[in-house]
Parts: C-alpha cells; sequence; structure tokens
C-alpha cells in the first residue's frame, strides 16, 4: 500500500527507538509470561512435561489469531480507524489483571486434561496475551506507513522483538525464576503490561499523524495479494516443521530431567536464535554453511541416538539433540527469511508462518499422541525438513528418479524386520549396514528427496534395532508419556537364564518383576529387600501390622508385596494407563498377588492426600516420578507439611529420591531443618551382587527423631543424618530453583 507519506523520508531516530523498544518490550511479557503460567499450571497435573506441550499449543493458537487479527486490522481499515480498535480492545485487556487463575481450578482426573489446560489458560490470560501476540506484525505493518527512511523493509524490526523473546527467555531460569516468586512475577508482569500498553497508543499516534490512505489505495493493496498458493504452501511447510520439532524436542529433554521453565526454554532458546541470525544482515553468509553442515550431524546423529541413548554419556546425547535440532531449524527458517515477501504481504507472511506454529504444535499435541505409541512424530520431522531443503526435483521424472532406489531398500529394509527372528544373529552385521546407509544417504544430500527418503531408511532400521534389542512385549502413550513393558533375559544366583518383565516410563525403568513362579513376590529395583525399603520395613515390622500406608507412584506395584493382610494400603497414581498396565496380570502380578484389595486414588497425588482426613496415615511413601523428571510441587515445604498433617504422630514420610541429574537430598534437609524435622538418608549401593538389586536413595523423616531409632538400632551405618546446606533458598510452592541442586 501506498501510504500518505512526507516528500522528505524521515530520517529521526525516535520513530525507530519507539517501535523498537515498544517491540522488544512486548516480545519480553510474551516469553516470560509463556513459563510462568507453565509452571503456575503444573502442579495442578502431577508436573508432567505434556503440561508445557498444552501450553505451547494455547499460545500458538493465540498467536495465529493475533497475527490474523493485525492482518485484517492493518489491510481494511484506516490509521485512526486502526488505532481506535486497537485501544479498545487494550482497555477491553486490563479487565484482566492482575494474572490468577480461576478460583476453584481443578483439573480432570477421568479423562485428558489437554483441553481442561487450553481453557484454563484462554480465562486467565487470554486477552493479555492476544494483545501481545497482535504487536510483532501490526507495528511493523505501522511502521512501514510513517514514512521513515527505513520503513521499505521494516523486517529488522522482526529481529528485535526476537531479541526480546530471547532475553526473557534466558532471564526466566536464571534471573526471574531463582529470585522472584510467582505470585510477585504475576504482580510485576501486570505493571509491564500496563506500559506496554502505552507505548503502543504511542506508535499508533504517530501513524495517526501521517494520515490515512485513501479507499483505493487500501481496495488496491487488497487485490495486490496475488501470492501462488504454492508459494503460501512453502512458507507453511517451512514454518510448520520446525514448530512440530520444537516440542518434540521439549518432551524429549523435559521427560529425562525435570519438568520445569530451565529445560523447556532450551529448545525454545535456539528456536528464537534461528529467527533472529536469519532475518539478520548475516543470513546470505550463514545460509549455505547451515545447508552443508545440517546432514554431516544429522546422519550420525539419527544412527546412535535413536538405537540406544544409555549407551552415550546423556549430556553428549542431549548436545546432539539440540544441535541437531538447530542445523534444523536454521536451514527452515533460512530458506523462509530468504524467500520472504516484500512489505505489501507483510501480514500475510507472517499469518501464514504463525498458523503453520499453531499447526505444529496442534499435531504434536492433539494429532500424535492419538496415532502414535511411542514419539514418532520427532524423527518423522527430521524427515520432512530434509525434504524441505533446496533440491526438490521440479518434475514428476526426476522426482521418480530420486525416488526410485530409496523406495527399493525402504522395501528392503521392511522385509528384513518382517524377518526379525532370522535377524538377531546378526545384530552386529546390521550395524555394518547402518553405517553404509549412513553414508549412502550423505552421497546424496545434494537430492532433497534422496537424502530424505535414505534417512527415513536409516531411521527404520535404528528404531528397528531398537525395538530388537529392548524385546518390547506392549507399548502406549497416554498424556503423562510412553509406556512401555518389555522383557529381558538376566542370569539369576546359580549363573542360570531367567526371564524378567520390566516396567519403562520414557527411559526409564519404573519396576522389575522375576516371572519364576516362587520369585514373583520378590520387589526388586528400587524397592529391593536389602535396600533402604526392605531394611524400612524390616526395622518396623514388630509395629506395622495394623498399618495405614499411601504409595504416591505406582509404578509396577513391587512396593504391594511389603503388604500384610491386615493393613490399608492405597496408591495414588496421576497416570490411569499405570494402574491398567501394574493390574494386569498378563504383565505384572505384585498387586494382584499381594494387595489385590489396595485402594487406587487417579488423579495428582498432592490434590489427592489433601482430601484425606488428618492423621491418617502410619506411613506415607513418596516415588512419584515421569521418567525420570521430578515433579517439584510435591517437594515443596507446603506439601510437606501437608504429609505431615496426614500423617499420625509417630508417622514416617519416605521419600524416593534417585535422580541422575539433581541433588533432591538438599531441598530435603533444608525442609527438615526449617521445619523442625527429624530425617536419615540411604544412599544404598548393593553390597553384594544380586539380581536386580540396584543402587537407590532414600529418605526417611518424622516429627521425632525417637521415631526413626528403629532403623539406626536395627541397620546400623547404613542411615545417615541429612546434609548440612548453606545459602539454599526454601523450595515453596511460590518459589522453587532447579539450578540450585544440579549435581
Amino acid at each position: 500500500m501506498s501510504a500518505i507519506t512526507p516528500s522528505t523520508p524521515n530520517r529521526s531516530l525516535a520513530p525507530l527507538l519507539l517501535f523498537a523498544a515498544t517491540l522488544f518490550s512486548s516480545a519480553c511479557l510474551m516469553f516470560v509470561m509463556q513459563p510462568m503460567f507453565g509452571k503456575i499450571l503444573l502442579p495442578l497435573l502431577g508436573g508432567s512435561p505434556a503440561v508445557w506441550n498444552t501450553c505451547m499449543v494455547f499460545y500458538q493458537s493465540i498467536l495465529f489469531l493475533g497475527y490474523c487479527y493485525a492482518h485484517l486490522l492493518a489491510t481494511r481499515f484506516s490509521n485512526l480507524r486502526q488505532l481506535q480498535i486497537h485501544v479498545a480492545l487494550i482497555l477491553l485487556s486490563l479487565l484482566a489483571l492482575p494474572l490468577a487463575l480461576p478460583a476453584g481450578t481443578t483439573p480432570p482426573v477421568d479423562s485428558d486434561p489437554t483441553f481442561w489446560i487450553v481453557w484454563t489458560l484462554l480465562i486467565a490470560i487470554g486477552l493479555p496475551f492476544f494483545v501481545v501476540s497482535t504487536t510483532a506484525p501490526l507495528l511493523q505493518k505501522w511502521f512501514a506507513h510513517i514514512g521513515h527512511q527505513a520503513s521499505d523493509d521494516p523486517y529488522f524490526l522482526y529481529a528485535a522483538s526476537n531479541a526480546g523473546s530471547l532475553l526473557a527467555l534466558l532471564s526466566y531460569p536464571f534471573l526471574i525464576e531463582p529470585n522472584i516468586g510467582v505470585s510477585s512475577q504475576k504482580l510485576l508482569w501486570s505493571g509491564g503490561y500496563g506500559l506496554l500498553a502505552l507505548a503502543i497508543v504511542g506508535c499508533g499516534f504517530m501513524l495517526w499523524r501521517v494520515g490515512s490512505p485513501t479507499q483505493t489505495e487500501i481496495t488496491s493493496e487488497i487485490e495486490g495479494n496475488t501470492l501462488s498458493n504454492k508459494t503460501k504452501l512453502h512458507w507453511l511447510a517451512l514454518a510448520f516443521v520446525p514448530s512440530s520439532l520444537l516440542l518434540g524436542l521439549t518432551n524429549f529433554i523435559s521427560t529425562d530431567i525435570a519438568s520445569v521453565p530451565l529445560l523447556w526454554i532450551i529448545p525454545l532458546t535456539l528456536y528464537l536464535l534461528s529467527f533472529i541470525l536469519v532475518f539478520s544482515k548475516w543470513q546470505a553468509a550463514i545460509h549455505p554453511w547451515m545447508l552443508k553442515l545440517q546432514p554431516v550431524v544429522l546422519l550420525p546423529f539419527i544412527a546412535f541416538s535413536f538405537i540406544n541413548p544409555a549407551a552415550i554419556p546423556y549430556w553428549l546425547d542431549l548436545s546432539l539433540h539440540l544441535l541437531s535440532f538447530f542445523l534444523v531449524v536454521m536451514v527452515c527458517h533460512g530458506e523462509l527469511a530468504k524467500h520472504r515477501p516484500t512489505t505489501q504481504h507483510l501480514t500475510t507472511f507472517y499469518l501464514i508462518m504463525s498458523f503453520a506454529g499453531m499447526l505444529g504444535g496442534m499435531f504434536n499435541t492433539f494429532v500424535a499422541p492419538f496415532i502414535f505409541n511411542a514419539v514418532y512424530e520427532y524423527p518423522l520431522m527430521i524427515i520432512a525438513a530434509l525434504l524441505l531443503r533446496p533440491g526438490f526435483p521440479r518434475n514428476k521424472s526426476a522426482l521418480f528418479k530420486q525416488a526410485l532406489l530409496p523406495a527399493v531398500l525402504f522395501v528392503l529394509g521392511i522385509g528384513c524386520f518382517a524377518f526379525a527372528d532370522v535377524l538377531m544373529p546378526y545384530l552386529d552385521s546390521i550395524g555394518v549396514v547402518l553405517i553404509l546407509l549412513v553414508g549412502l544417504s550423505y552421497s546424496y544430500r545434494r537430492q532433497a528427496v534422496s537424502l530424505a527418503l535414505l534417512t527415513g531408511l536409516v531411521i527404520l532400521f535404528t528404531l528397528g534395532l531398537h525395538h530388537l534389542m529392548s524385546n518390547t512385549l506392549h507399548q502406549e502413550r497416554s498424556f503423562f508419556g510412553v509406556l512401555a513393558t518389555r522383557e529381558t533375559v538376566i542370569e539369576d544366583e546359580q549363573g542360570q537364564p531367567e526371564t524378567v518383565r520390566e516396567l519403562f516410563h520414557g527411559t526409564t525403568k519404573h519396576g522389575a518383576q522375576r516371572l519364576s513362579e516362587n520369585l514373583q513376590t520378590t520387589p526388586l529395583t528400587y524397592y529391593s529387600r536389602p535396600g533402604p525399603m526392605g531394611q524400612l520395613f524390616d526395622a518396623y515390622n514388630a509395629q506395622d501390622n495394623n498399618w495405614v500406608i499411601g504409595s504416591v507412584g505406582l509404578g509396577a506395584g513391587a512396593l504391594a508385596c511389603y503388604a500384610k493382610p491386615t493393613q490399608a494400603w492405597t496408591f495414588y497414581e496421576i497416570d490411569p494407563l499405570v494402574v491398567k498396565t501394574a493390574s494386569d496380570p498378563n504383565y505384572f502380578t505384585y498387586l494382584s498377588r499381594c494387595t489385590p484389595k489396595a485402594t487406587m486414588q487417579i488423579g495428582d497425588a498432592r490434590l489427592s492426600i489433601a482430601k484425606e482426613p488428618d492423621q491418617k496415615f502410619d506411613l506415607l511413601i513418596m516415588d512419584a516420578f515421569s521418567s525420570d523428571a521430578v515433579p517439584t510441587h510435591l517437594l515443596t515445604q507446603e506439601a510437606l507439611q501437608l504429609y505431615f498433617a496426614k500423617l499420625k504422630p509417630n508417622g514416617l514420610l519416605a521419600f524416593h529420591i534417585t535422580n541422575r541429574h539433581l541433588a533432591l537430598k538438599n531441598i530435603l534437609a533444608d525442609h527438615a531443618r526449617e521445619l523442625h524435622f527429624a530425617g536419615l538418608i540411604q544412599e544404598f549401593n548393593p553390597p553384594n551382587p544380586a539380581p536386580l538389586v540396584v543402587a537407590t536413595d532414600w529418605v526417611v523423616m518424622s516429627k521425632t527423631a525417637q521415631n526413626l531409632q528403629p532403623l539406626t538400632q536395627n541397620h546400623a551405618g547404613a542411615w545417615q543424618q541429612l546434609p548440612l546446606t548453606f545459602n539454599l533458598k526454601p523450595w515453596t510452592d511460590d518459589f522453587t530453583n532447579i539450578i540450585s541442586i544440579w549435581k
């Protein structure tokens, strides 16, 4: 649109600074709100990583609606009318301040909570987030019409916006979260939003001073939107794939460490960094290098990481995932920036980008969990990203030539795994075949279709090998993650082979059972009889006949075999799929053999325990993990006070704290000191090798040290005092800081 502009372009710095600062501030507020409200919702849903992915879908959906609004406003209305409508919307959004969850918010316990999360976010932050989401495209369009010297190419403002996003994301885990409680964060955000509203009005005033285009000019711009459908679909694909990969990688990271803002932010930071780089003046120099490096890193990464990630150090595996993700999004976003349109189609460009981002999030959250029984959308999007590289054939004949060899090899690969039993003795040789496939794939790096399909074949082999090696009997997926039942063969005490059934949640073993008839009621892994839990039940054997026991986290149900007929046991489990699997005698028989009458409470444990009568339990066992991730809301001071309110005066609280990455003992030691509870810790290492008796860490707490004496008397030296902690800010419902306990 050719706006009414001064005859001499404005060279003043004031408009540049105002528009850049407003976009920067808007992006900061948007990307502080995202982790902040994800953290607020986590305690209501057991700390599941899927909470963040669902929040991301909501954010992407509102972002698309905001971009759609900006597009319609900028292309259908005069400058004055745009300002009037937008100011009215801003005033309406102020009614949502200060930010807070709706009163009495409680998630469903008998159904998937995805839509409940979306609805809750819509009520709590929908209007303010919508206004913030409109800022980037709308202000860039306004800037294009104020007659400034830089108005012809306002895409540089997108870099300012992404810089604000990046700063906010990095500030949240390292500056805001470790120093400011959630309640104060909400108030500060509300104040910042008020200042942003004034800045947006200031930008609108500059637009209004320029004057309005005529109706003929508005119509000309509308009619000038002659972008081809092919161009629009290309933009859509280039934005869709990185969005889906973002959620796939986030799910991987937060499942294996902890579902906390720090770990959500790492992939999102790389995602935004890619936008900053590709829309910068260095884009032309960077993009060719990204195209060269992408297959060099991706192919070895896929070949090794997807077969057996436990075979390499976790930090190396994580680094490979992050590097591969960054290269993929750099290539996709680089192609997107290379094909960006003139300012005439600016809002259309951003509208399609935001729509694709929303579709990517919806695919991962609403489609993939229902059509895949594992996180297969992650590798599939890697293949899709390779298809979007330059070099896609221009006609059917060229497409056929590129696809022929990979298609033949793909059919042969499927045929091989159809005869898996025949392949088992040759697994080492298959590794050589895999290396050859990686080399073949790389040789076709300049042909997008060939590279993508051959990479798909590599993924087929890696996932197939993983399936053969893990011997998976059953695998299913729910909102809370992927649950797999597997069989493995171990050596028993006499060195003879014995079959064992194992339960995995994500990549972490959550229980195991020996299948020999006389050993099916023997607790194993973290709950073995020589270990801390066996010692606890042994030490209190004379007085625990009539105990009332609550156990948070079911797993395979191994703890049930410490039960006595006169005891009352209640298991608290957030994932109905875990209850279904542990209760099925075709997979595990701990529950059916040891506590067939145990009560099962589905839902977040803390919310369920809060409903129980005070002083009900003799023993509460906290064993809640999502893969290896920690639901942090179960570790706060308020949580411990709740547990002890439900324990009898001489009751015991047992905490399972085995973790590869976090020193959870420091949090509990700090709580014990602050709340004046007695506590003991055992970092157990099996003194003698025994099948499936593993190293594990447990803390046992009580109101007085006298209640813990049976442990120290019966197992002298095994149990130690909790460590002293210094300069550790207590974890509360308002404040948690994962960095402070990183190993």
